[in-house]
């Protein structure tokens, strides 16, 4: 949801401070009065049945706000127009409150399919908990609304329908503004006295096209896939299904449909990043895990994954019962999250038919499940498909795993590598002049010369721009180039690898266009991710585990590397066709962190050790696309705006 007040001009610094304030109570001649405020502070995105939609982006201008919801276009024209503000307000007749400055908002289809939309006014459930006010609401019969030509009516009047106020369709490109009037109604009594009314426009965005993604997923498994009931999940199976969906930047496999709920469980294709389980425990509930995995900031998965909340269940159930045997395990240990990871019966179970070197999961990788195998062992996957137990503090590789919501629809795709999946509202065309700095972590970009020119987004860490990695390590004529890290673990664009990036990396790999792009110096943190209880990925930026202070340790630089645990920083393909790579992050003193070639996280001395590079930078906030959708098969072409 995005608040705005009043203010002609908004920061993002500011947006925490966009809230309904209090009304207070006065009187006026002749009468009490109730002085309540009423605001349109943005857009709320809500799901009814199978409707949902897709909160996007949001871009402002001198004049205008502007927000996506999905492929819906709500603008609520000048900043003036944001609140609906009834304080010094008097109850009136009808037809003095049509003589009131009405509000005025336009929903325009700024996609390629029709799509139906809902308009409510609702509570802001928040406020009203922030204001600790909940017992003191205005009676809803004493607001009155008009919207367009209808008749005015009292709040209360559509209470059955959830305040809804407007429905509609439009094709593709069309667009309807809507007028709307709230005043507080006439021959109000004394019972209106210290109320209180915390409320919201919601704009609901449904597009019905397509077919949900449970259907789907289990009908066209392919020659290669299979299903398999166990009553309470249907799993897909098989060597290679076509169970492939493209979500957030990140390709994802397809594992299980519920039964009853229909929703879809996910994994990632690959790695995304490689830490530490635990500092020892082997519980999921607590682990540094579960805090990657669920992690809203910048830093986490969660909170860099699009729009989550109208595409995933944020609390789903996740079975992590140790348990030393592959059979479906008792559920003992459940844990309620957005995000988890599988466990080991699940993964199992996916390659029934198969074995566990040919199963569609076994991506080449060692990654870590959800399962205790003991009190000081959790189950992990190896390289070659095998399943064993290793201890928490080793930093195995992360592949998240999310479920689906049933409502969501599949819109183009046949599942299989080269065509995956599409999520309805995740589908985006026509992105030609978009400001990168609005896109998701993982999506494809082309950025730099011939054999090493594709990149990916890993995540908007300085608020304005785009921080991104090349898609794999450098090249060169098809042969990884490898090089000491330094003679010692500080990084600096003038040690051995810093000197590589900011020098000879800027000349021979990136040409004058891109370097351009390049903000002229970021900040690379480099505080240590140890042992015990620095084991915390959070370690790698701030100075405790919880991310309260930022670390002093930094270099300033054009060019630098990912830190260990950032996103981004694991594997994206087969151990044998990658090589091992370093981090900024030192270990210790003597000791550098580095991404092994089969996706676990390891560390070794800076200076008689050789590795890969995989060189960041920070791109400029004018940044522009000119041409792709971001996936693999059609990166984005990017170009610095005006």
């Amino acid at each position: 949801m995005k608040r705005f007040n009043n203010r002609k001009k908004i920061t993002k610094e500011k947006i925490e401070e966009y809230n309904f304030k209090e009304v207070a109570l006065t009187k006026m001649a002749k009468r009490q009065l109730l002085l309540t405020l009423f605001s349109i502070l943005g857009v709320t995105i809500i799901s009814l049945g199978s409707a949902y939609a897709v909160f996007t982006s949001v871009s402002k201008s001198a004049d205008y706000n502007v927000i996506k919801v999905g492929t819906l276009n709500i603008d609520f024209g000048e900043d003036s127009s944001n609140n609906i503000n009834l304080s010094g307000q008097y109850p009136m007749s009808d037809e003095e409150g049509l003589k009131l400055k009405p509000y005025v908002f336009t929903i325009k289809n700024t996609g390629s399919l029709a799509a139906d939309y809902e308009v409510f006014i609702q509570d802001d459930q928040d406020m009203i908990n922030q204001d600790n006010c909940s017992n003191n609401q205005l009676n809803k019969d004493y607001i009155r609304y008009k919207l367009d030509t209808a008749t005015p009516a009292n709040l209360s009047s559509i209470a059955d329908s959830n305040y809804k106020i407007a429905t509609g369709s439009l094709e593709a490109g069309g667009s309807v503004t809507y007028t709307l009037y709230v005043w507080i109604r006439e021959g109000v009594g004394n019972d209106v006295l210290n109320k209180h009314y915390h409320g919201k426009i919601v704009v609901n965005g449904v597009n019905t096209q397509g077919d949900p993604v449970s259907e789907v997923v289990l009908a066209n498994v392919g020659d290669n896939g299979d299903t398999y009931d166990d009553g309470t999940d249907t799993f897909i199976t098989g060597t290679d299904p076509n169970n492939y969906i493209w979500y957030s930047g990140k390709l994802w496999r397809a594992v299980s449909v519920n039964n009853e709920a229909k929703t879809t469980k996910l994994v990632t294709q690959w790695n995304i990043s490689a830490i530490n389980y635990s500092s020892g425990s082997t519980d999921f509930a607590g682990s540094y895990m579960e805090e990657w995995l669920n992690d809203t900031s910048i830093d986490g998965f969660l909170g860099n994954l699009r729009d989550y909340e109208n595409f995933i269940v944020t609390d789903a159930k996740w079975n992590a019962t140790l348990t030393t045997s592959s059979s479906k395990p008792a559920e003992t240990t459940i844990v309620t999250d957005a995000v988890g990871l599988l466990n080991y019966y699940e993964y199992v179970t996916s390659y029934r038919g198969a074995s566990s070197s040919t199963g569609y999961l076994n991506n080449g990788l060692y990654w870590w499940t959800l399962t205790p195998y003991s009190t000081s062992g959790v189950w992990s996957v190896t390289y070659y498909g095998s399943a064993y137990f290793y201890s928490p503090s080793y930093a195995n590789g992360v592949r998240p795993s999310v479920n689906l919501k049933s409502s969501v629809r599949i819109v183009s795709g046949d599942g299989t590598i080269d065509n995956p999946y599409r999520l309805n509202g995740d589908n985006d065309t026509n992105l030609s002049g978009t400001v990168l700095s609005s896109r998701y972590s993982g999506e494809y970009i082309k950025f730099g010369n011939d054999e090493n020119n594709l990149y990916r987004i890993v995540s908007h860490e300085n608020g304005t721009g785009t921080k991104i990695t090349s898609a794999e390590p450098l090249k060169s004529t098809g042969t990884f180039i490898t090089m000491n890290f330094g003679s010692n673990t500080t990084f600096s664009s003038s040690n051995t690898v810093g000197s590589f990036l900011n020098g000879e990396y800027l000349t021979n790999y990136v040409d004058s266009t891109y370097i351009d792009m390049i903000e002229d110096s970021a900040t690379w943190y480099l505080g240590t991710v140890g042992s015990g209880s620095s084991y915390s990925y959070k370690n790698a930026k701030y100075t405790d585990a919880i991310g309260t202070a930022i670390t002093s340790n930094v270099a300033e630089a054009k060019v630098g590397l990912l830190r260990f645990g950032e996103l981004m920083s694991g594997q994206f393909d087969r151990y044998g066709n990658n090589t091992y790579y370093w981090t900024l992050t030192p270990y210790s003193s003597s000791s550098g962190r580095y991404l092994s070639s089969n996706g676990s996280a390891f560390y070794n001395s800076p200076s008689s050790t050789s590795n890969g590079v995989r060189p960041s930078v920070n791109l400029k906030s004018n940044v522009q696309i000119v041409n792709g959708d971001g996936t693999l098969n059609s990166p984005f072409e990017i170009q610095l705006g005006g």
